[in-house]
């Protein structure tokens, strides 16, 4: 793994909302980053030859750290995977609304129904 930090975030602005740019990881085929929230919760990144695991599996792992992971659509026919901390739905439903006019199209931690996982 490589990484290319900066001293001083580049900031910028988004639909109202400030981002900071910290910089870039690098990973080979097989390595992983985990990234934590405030709350401690997790998320993997992990690089493969043929590209990336987004995430660990949206209903198991993610749903054990307290996500849940919703199919989003925006305004500009864009599709986003987004995972959200299961007791802050209310606040990612009232960002969809008042910034990004974005749509769920379905939580994919629920798409499998118990028969479906046999």
């Amino acid at each position: 793994m490589r990484y290319d930090f900066k001293e001083f975030p580049r900031v910028f602005e988004v639909k109202g909302y400030k981002i900071k740019d910290y910089g870039k990881i690098y990973l080979d085929d097989g390595e992983m980053v985990s990234f934590v929230t405030e709350s401690g919760r997790e998320c993997d990144f992990a690089a493969k030859d043929w590209g990336f695991y987004l995430g660990p599996s949206v209903n198991s792992r993610l749903k054990k750290q307290g996500f849940k992971v919703a199919l989003v659509l925006n305004e500009q026919g864009q599709l986003y995977v987004n995972a959200v901390e299961a007791n802050k739905i209310d606040e990612f439903r009232q960002y969809l609304r008042t910034n990004q006019n974005g749509t769920i199209l379905c939580w994919l931690d629920d798409w499998l129904s118990e028969e479906t996982k046999k």
